[in-house]
């Protein structure tokens, strides 16, 4: 028996990287997706509170977020993890960015969409979306990485 189209779209579709619908704006559950970040330059973190560097990172890059220039730079932290967790973990520490959840069912699969191939946590990526120069930072992450990292991306679109 040949395969059909529709059987060979479907087997596309399921070996694409997370859809949108896998994202979620953190309490409110409305659809995200990363073209919603509309700054020049694109930092998403992913996060678990089960995570001790993302626990430790997380007030510094808060702090750090709250310096830019409005408009320059979007920093959405994806967290991997239960909602009650987050819930809990945003009581304790609150920060000053936008935090979705992750609802697909392979976070593994998506980090690694994203330049994660060991699959470990916390895991940055700093994009200049103009250009797409991406650069994946693996480990806690602080202000000063941060700011080389931002540098280098938006140095790359010029």
């Amino acid at each position: 028996m040949k395969p059909s189209f529709l059987s060979a779209a479907v087997l596309i579709l399921a070996a694409l990287p997370a859809a949108a619908a896998d994202l979620a704006a953190f309490p409110d559950g409305k659809a995200r997706d990363f073209a919603d970040l509309k700054a020049p330059v694109r930092i998403v973190n992913f996060w678990g509170s089960y995570c001790k560097p993302c626990v430790k990172e997380m007030p510094e890059m808060s702090a750090w977020f709250k310096k830019q220039k409005k408009g320059s730079v979007d920093l959405v932290g994806i967290a991997v993890d239960r909602k009650e967790n987050i819930a809990a973990f945003l009581k304790q520490t609150p920060v000053s960015y936008p935090v979705w959840h992750y609802t697909g069912n392979d976070s593994r699969s998506f980090m690694k969409a994203h330049g994660n191939t060991v699959g470990a946590l916390p895991f940055t990526t700093v994009e200049a979306v103009k250009c797409g120069k991406r650069e994946a930072i693996l480990g806690g992450i602080d202000s000063k990485k941060l700011d080389e990292a931002v540098k280098k991306a938006a140095a790359a679109c010029k």
